[in-house]
């Protein structure tokens, strides 16, 4: 775990030297407040997601999401707040990325449960006889052997905890895409680029080198701010007191997460499988706690890149 965070560290200050000295400075120019979230609970309707003794991953999902808007609703008054569902309904993770895409949102947060198999025991009670028919030498013979006689129990998984992802390391191209759609607007808040310019990229495709340069460091600087909101959430859920899984990048990837055009986690609140977190989970005081800490480490972020644009403009 602790290797998984170093190397989103290592990562995180890679992308800022590289973006640092970019033909456009573009991460430095942009405007850095959030104005609108989109909060997604996971799964839905049809899709229960993973299932524990008395509860579902969708009805925990949506439950701590909609308190979650209500604490990023008092503690940001002046953000804008957009749910991907508000009730057991199913939304494919295309559409949630549509809703996502539309509203324009400045951070996407996807609120689920994880879930472990059980573990699997099998005890030997006892032993019976058994006849089986073998062939030698071309005759056929009945033979008697003792086998065990066996017992399969399972066992409910030990595994408890948070953890938060981020898009997965292999999928650049698909952020990259998702990122395209968003230069024409982005272009516009450059003040390195004239009228002009900013024109001639727009009528161009997205071959266009320019326009794809733009759209990269905008991928990168989505990963750079995803992966610092995941470390300051698991962060967090440790000064919470909870057992940290800490932030990663799953390698096959999160499709909603690179199919949003803006910087994107995704928040595993705790084990569904483990009794005593599913019963954390489906508490008052658990998903209170939950939600202030999600809060806290939001509040973290935004208030760190409006210190940043601060600065910025202060050293102009």
């Amino acid at each position: 775990m602790k290797q998984n965070r170093l190397i989103l560290a290592f990562t995180l200050g890679l992308l800022a030297f590289f973006t640092s000295f970019s033909t456009y400075s573009y991460a430095q120019s942009q405007n850095k407040t959030i104005k609108r979230i989109v909060i997604d609970p996971g799964h839905g309707g049809t899709d229960p997601g993973a299932k524990g003794e008395f509860s579902t991953e969708a009805g925990i999902s949506l439950a701590i999401s909609l308190k979650l808007e209500e604490y990023f609703r008092q503690a940001m008054p002046d953000v804008e707040l957009v749910m991907t569902r508000t009730t057991d309904v199913y939304n494919s993770v295309v559409e949630k990325a549509r809703i996502a895409n539309a509203a324009k949102g400045d951070l996407f947060v996807c609120i689920h449960t994880n879930s472990a198999a059980p573990s699997k025991n099998r005890e030997i009670i006892g032993y019976t006889n058994k006849t089986y028919t073998v062939k030698k030498k071309g005759k056929k013979k009945k033979v008697t052997r003792k086998v065990p006689i066996y017992k399969t129990t399972y066992t409910a998984s030990t595994a408890r905890g948070t953890e938060t992802f981020i898009y997965g390391v292999g999928k650049s191209d698909e952020k990259k895409e998702a990122a395209n759609e968003m230069v024409n607007e982005e272009i516009e808040k450059l003040d390195s680029i004239s009228i002009s310019q900013i024109k001639e990229l727009e009528a161009n495709n997205a071959s266009d080198p320019t326009r794809s340069m733009m759209a990269s460091l905008l991928t990168k600087q989505y990963f750079q701010r995803a992966a610092s909101l995941a470390l300051t959430i698991e962060e967090e859920f440790q000064k919470a007191g909870r057992i940290s899984r800490e932030a990663k990048q799953r390698p096959k990837g999160i499709w909603v997460l690179q199919a949003v055009a803006m910087p994107a986690v995704l928040v595993e609140t705790g084990f569904i499988s483990n009794p005593e977190d599913e019963a954390y989970l489906n508490s008052e005081e658990g998903q209170d706690e939950i939600c202030k800490v999600i809060t806290t480490a939001v509040l973290r972020y935004k208030n760190s890149l409006e210190n940043q644009s601060k600065s910025n403009a202060n050293s102009k």
